[in-house]
């Protein structure tokens, strides 16, 4: 039996969404016998086939996430011979490119890519809004306000104990 989790239990919501989601897309790629590919590994691998080798930083900001997580994901792609880091102008920075790994493995991440593309415009056409769409407004207005800002503005935050 699959568990939804409550509506009110928002950030647990998303995580199980995204879960399924990329449960999926992981599903695809294991079918391939290709496991220890993760879904999250696609935009990173799509930004070096476009630019080249980049910094971990200037890949975190054109793939849209933090240094931090960015960092996280190219760890976890050197250990999978899919990218290799090199030094960069000064000691904190690395450089990511591709592997001969990554690089032979680019027909069949671009056609998974277009295909999932594909199947959210489909379940897009199924949804009340576009899932992006709804995913940006809510940033959109949590850049505006944030949900901090929102919940104080109840009244019914708690205060810090005496």
């Amino acid at each position: 039996m699959t568990v939804t989790p409550e509506r009110e239990a928002l950030g647990t919501f998303l995580r199980h969404v995204l879960e399924v989601l990329d449960g999926d897309v992981a599903a695809v790629y294991a079918d391939l016998d290709l496991a220890d590919y993760r879904p999250r590994y696609s935009p990173l691998v799509r930004v070096l086939v476009a630019e080249g080798p980049l910094a971990i930083r200037d890949l975190a900001a054109r793939v849209g996430v933090t240094h931090s997580a960015a960092s996280q994901t190219v760890a976890q792609m050197a250990r999978a011979g899919l990218v290799e880091l090199a030094p960069g102008a000064d000691a904190r920075q690395r450089i990511v490119s591709l592997t001969d790994r990554a690089r032979g493995l680019l027909p069949v991440i671009e056609a998974e890519w277009a295909a999932t593309t594909t199947a959210m415009r489909r379940l897009d056409a199924e949804l009340p809004v576009p899932l992006a769409d709804e995913l940006y407004a809510v940033l959109a207005a949590l850049r505006r306000r944030p949900l901090r800002d929102r919940i104080v503005d109840t009244g019914l935050a708690p205060t810090r104990p005496a």
